[in-house]
């Protein structure tokens, strides 16, 4: 008598998701990868400490961003626990990590060893490979789907791919700028030829649900960053000072988005249907996202610039300042331009927020660092206060309106 292995035809099989699923544990574990790159992507910020070393940070920190929300498109087609799925992104968390190993030379190769930029890209790309192989056996007996992932995929990576290549071995001062190519290439083909396509968006719950997750990966680097400022250092008044406003920092940039923000965003899409609906998610999660993304990112390594210095009275200075005032002005203005896109309407008090950070990044520069942190807490503070007083004032009339009699 045979017995019949009762998992051997799971194994590449996909179950397709359904509204109102959620996030898997799997899904969590993954995202720790990312957890290692934005560190490394900070790092090599920190490092280079000039505009050409947060430019090539911000190029890789959108090529592993793509790498990212394609898999969350994949694990909102099938779960990401079962089958095939649950194979790719085993295989991804791998490749993953040596992405985020080689970030420091990503652009400049240590001696000894492999070529560390090619060892970014092949791996880079073998994500990517991965993730549409997955997507096309996910797709079941859905062949619309399937032809929109092999047209989308092969008009994006195949070019972008090469590109990547090409400035890995062309080196600097070419390179960041042949990768910038690339990605704006790789993120301007998917999006033209997914517009009005076949993409499935099957639950909402679950995509909003992922992209708020990966927003607390990137708070917690700004966690992170308080540490790496002062974690060689005896404590201080001027280190627990310094430590309090950049938690309170970290809270504010979590009211902003979480407070309201994000179950209103998540409504809103929910609201449509069909293709809208996926265009929406499309415009508000995968390309705004990754301008929150940034803009954390770069805050924390303002953070990180500030708690170096916070026991000094000298100028903050440029770097600093446009690290810290920069990121969390694109930060507030992202949340902003979501909130117009889903809902029309115009969050004047986050746009009037980002400008404030941004113009006043001079002002930044010339303060010690401890009086910047002060300076930029309480503005964040401001800036959520006032929205809450007159989001408070405006529910206030209705709720006084008397009732509408029964029938009118």
């Amino acid at each position: 008598m045979t017995i019949k292995n009762p998992f051997s035809s799971r194994l590449l099989a996909a179950e397709t998701s359904r509204e109102g699923d959620r996030a898997t544990t799997l899904e969590l574990f993954f995202d720790l990868v990312y957890v290692f790159a934005f560190t490394q992507v900070s790092a090599l910020m920190s490092t280079g400490h000039d505009a050409l070393s947060v430019l090539q940070g911000l190029v890789i920190l959108a090529l592993i961003w793509w790498s990212w929300t394609s898999y969350t498109w994949l694990a909102n087609q099938a779960h990401a626990d079962r089958g095939v799925v649950r194979i790719a992104v085993l295989l991804a968390i791998a490749l993953m990590f040596l992405v985020s190993l080689v970030i420091p030379e990503a652009y400049s190769d240590l001696p000894g060893g492999l070529f560390a930029p090619i060892v970014f890209v092949i791996c880079l790309t073998a994500v990517r490979v991965v993730h549409a192989v997955a997507y096309v056996i996910a797709a079941g007996s859905d062949a619309a789907l399937r032809r929109q992932v092999i047209l989308s995929m092969s008009a994006a990576l195949i070019p972008a791919a090469a590109l990547l290549v090409i400035g890995a071995m062309v080196g600097a001062p070419y390179q960041v700028w042949i990768w910038l190519v690339a990605i704006v290439l790789d993120l301007a083909l998917v999006y033209l030829t997914s517009r009005g396509g076949e993409w499935r968006l099957n639950s909402v719950t679950h995509f909003a649900e992922r992209h708020g997750l990966v927003v607390i990966l990137a708070l917690g680097e700004s966690i992170v960053a308080i540490g790496i400022g002062v974690g060689r250092e005896p404590v201080s008044v001027a280190i627990i000072v310094g430590s309090v406003l950049a938690v309170g920092l970290a809270v504010g940039m979590w009211w902003i988005y979480f407070a309201r923000f994000a179950a209103k965003t998540e409504h809103a899409v929910a609201e449509r249907e069909g293709v809208r609906r996926t265009g929406t998610a499309t415009d508000v999660y995968t390309y705004l996202h990754l301008a929150l993304v940034a803009g954390v990112v770069l805050a924390a390594l303002g953070v990180e610039q500030a708690m170096h210095m916070v026991e000094k009275a000298q100028p903050f200075g440029v770097f600093g300042a446009v690290a810290l005032g920069g990121g969390i002005g694109l930060y507030v203005a992202g949340t902003a331009v979501i909130w117009r896109r889903v809902a029309g309407e115009w969050a004047l008090i986050r746009f009037a927020g980002a400008a404030a950070f941004v113009l006043l990044i001079p002002v930044f520069a010339l303060l010690p660092a401890v009086v910047a942190l002060g300076a930029v807490a309480v503005l964040i503070g401001l800036v959520t206060g006032v929205e809450q007083v007159l989001g408070a004032r405006a529910k206030a009339p209705a709720a006084a309106r008397p009732a509408e009699p029964a029938g009118s």
